[in-house]
């Protein structure tokens, strides 16, 4: 298991979070990011190319893996922007209260195992005008898709490191203290039980 963490599964994630219909989510939402940018699951850094550095402060990048965040060099050396490690989870974010302007969560919260901490962390070291910017694949609407994503998550989250595919993202923000502003969801890829996505802003 060492070896497939730190050597096979950031190989992995990082192709299948650079697919290109993730890469529409993240062209759409990146640039709305503004300020001091906290990004939770900074990962090989597939969200740089997309910040507004005319708007953007600096980054924390908050991203427990030494071996993603050695994937992440290149994007961040070849970056305008500063980007400043936090190598701790999401769960413990060592940042003071209201001191992040944005708080970035993409395709992050179906691997967080305390997701309910997670969000109350980013909720206390957001700013009380800061925004949530998410995108994040989970349960999806139909019945069928349901069923599939329930009887694939145990195996699916073995081979991607904690992947959930069946987590009700909205209903989770909600229930962290967060106002959801605006939403969108939809099927973004032709494998639906992986591809219903939602995305949007909460405060």
């Amino acid at each position: 298991m060492g070896f497939y963490a730190d050597h096979c599964l950031p190989h992995l994630i990082n192709c299948a979070c650079g697919l290109k219909a993730f890469r529409r989510q993240r062209q759409l939402l990146v640039p709305r990011a503004r300020g001091r940018v906290l990004e939770v699951g900074f990962g090989s850094g597939l969200n740089l190319p997309f910040y507004d550095s005319n708007k953007v402060e600096f980054v924390w990048g908050l991203e427990p893996s030494e071996a993603m965040r050695k994937r992440a060099r290149a994007r961040v050396d070849s970056s305008p922007l500063e980007v400043r490690w936090l190598e701790l989870p999401g769960e413990e974010i060592p940042l003071e209260d209201s001191s992040v302007d944005t708080v970035l969560l993409t395709y992050t919260l179906c691997t967080i195992p305390d997701w309910h901490r997670a969000l109350n962390e980013m909720r206390r070291v957001l700013k009380p005008d800061g925004e949530l910017i998410f995108s994040e694949h989970g349960s999806a609407p139909d019945a069928g898709v349901r069923q599939w994503q329930d009887r694939l998550n145990p195996y699916w989250r073995r081979v991607f490191g904690g992947c959930n595919l069946n987590r009700p993202i909205p209903q989770l923000i909600e229930d962290s203290g967060f106002d959801i502003r605006s939403m969108e969801s939809a099927y973004i890829l032709a494998l639906k039980f992986a591809g219903f996505n939602y995305w949007g802003m909460a405060k």
